[in-house]
């Protein structure tokens, strides 16, 4: 039999609290799923998500005030096979206040489980910062899984990190999934691992230098819109693929006080191991990873929605003064470079920050078509149209496209549902 299958079913997808869309766009890059609705509360990240994904149905509301008939009534469906998203985390963030009971941020999972009991999905899938599994004393979280149970779902989780998927940033959430299908979900394998693990004959982690070397460097203030450089790897040119000029590559401007701190810092270092460190600074308190450069040869601490303020994290860049622009950190999240993001730059920045990495969902959008057995097509089948690809499957296939004298086409389609406030990571 031709390794290249063709598939015969897609499955439908609901994205909640979507975001700007980047966990969706792992799943939209496999033609074994169509994303059809998603959710997201604010109007920036709703207009960001709708710009990347035209053919989905967006509903910039707040998620409580969605219900599921209505979504179903509009797409004209009787049901959905995913349910997928990412209630707000910050209230289990470590810095947080890790009270979910008393905090509304918290309370939206269960407007997520309450959607989840009027979709009835076949499967859904749930992300959350790791600090969710220590509220309460694990409590909170075995409550969440208990009321998935409750309503007929075989459930697992798993802390994942997503430098073992090939994104370049060292990055645990936890992903709950739970099943209606008999037989168990299996996460996927990681496709690379840490350089103390290459034994396991799995490429390194991908470092920041690695992601964005062929990014123009610029100055606090400054922006280019011209690449410096051809690509210099596989995974530069994949996120280049469609583009052809740069955008929001813009340094923040810091002041000039900032500034004599930042150039003193050596790659990888931080403010607070300076012998010269200005008396204003060494007066001060801050947080241990703040006023921190980067290293280029490791991969990318966590990028947070703050990522150009160096006293919030550890985000200098490893080489320029100043801290990473929109792109490079959408960059490290794995955006490719023409995905489009709405708004002042804090806005911008937060679209970036809260989304779950594409090449991540696109691993897990993978483990999902396997669990219904949905086979994947070779990404040699496709690799003219270019793709998004997992451990060497691919995550798109254009209508129409030919491997030989065979014809790929998508048929006929399963339905997922993306419900949430963030920017799409998932769908």
């Amino acid at each position: 039999m031709d390794r290249c299958r063709l598939l015969t079913r897609r499955l439908t997808l609901v994205d909640l609290f979507a975001g700007a869309g980047g966990l969706s766009a792992g799943f939209s890059h496999d033609a074994r799923f169509r994303v059809v609705a998603a959710v997201e509360a604010s109007r920036d990240a709703a207009t960001a998500y709708r710009l990347n994904h035209p053919g989905v149905k967006v509903y910039q509301e707040d998620v409580r005030n969605i219900l599921a008939a209505r979504v179903m009534k509009d797409l004209d469906v009787t049901s959905i096979d995913v349910m997928i998203g990412g209630p707000p985390c910050q209230a289990y963030s470590v810095r947080g206040k890790r009270s979910p009971r008393h905090d509304p941020r918290g309370q939206l999972v269960d407007e997520y489980l309450r959607l989840l009991a009027e979709f009835r999905p076949r499967l859904f899938l749930m992300e959350n910062v790791q600090g969710i599994l220590a509220v309460e004393q694990g409590r909170f979280f075995r409550h969440i899984a208990g009321r998935c149970e409750s309503l007929g779902y075989q459930v697992r989780h798993r802390v994942l990190n997503l430098a073992d998927y090939g994104v370049p940033q060292v990055r645990k959430r936890v992903f709950l999934v739970g099943t209606r299908l008999r037989q168990s979900f299996v996460f996927p394998r990681p496709t690379h691992c840490g350089r103390a693990d290459l034994a396991a004959g799995l490429p390194p982690h991908l470092t920041l230098g690695e992601a964005i070397g062929d990014l123009p460097p610029v100055e606090s203030g400054e922006s280019s819109e011209a690449y410096a450089t051809p690509p210099q790897n596989e995974f530069q040119a994949e996120m280049r693929r469609r583009s052809t000029r740069l955008r929001d590559h813009e340094a923040p401007r810091h002041n000039d006080r900032l500034l004599d701190l930042i150039v003193r810092i050596p790659d990888g270092g931080s403010a607070r191991e300076l012998a010269d460190a200005p008396s204003w600074f060494r007066n001060m308190q801050s947080f241990p990873d703040t006023y921190c450069r980067l290293w280029w040869g490791r991969p990318c601490t966590t990028v947070t929605t703050h990522f150009d303020t160096p006293s919030s994290s550890r985000c200098i860049h490893p080489k320029d003064a100043r801290a990473l622009t929109t792109r490079e950190a959408a960059r490290l999240q794995t955006f490719p470079d023409d995905y489009v993001f709405v708004g002042s730059r804090p806005s911008r920045n937060t679209q970036v920050g809260n989304a779950v990495p594409p090449l991540l969902g696109a691993a897990l959008a993978s483990a999902i078509a396997a669990h219904f057995g949905l086979a994947a097509v070779p990404c040699d089948a496709i690799r003219p149209g270019g793709r998004m690809t997992t451990g060497g499957e691919v995550g798109r296939v254009l209508p129409g496209r030919r491997r030989g004298s065979q014809l790929i086409t998508p048929p006929e389609a399963l339905i997922i549902v993306d419900a949430g406030d963030r920017l799409g990571g998932l769908s």
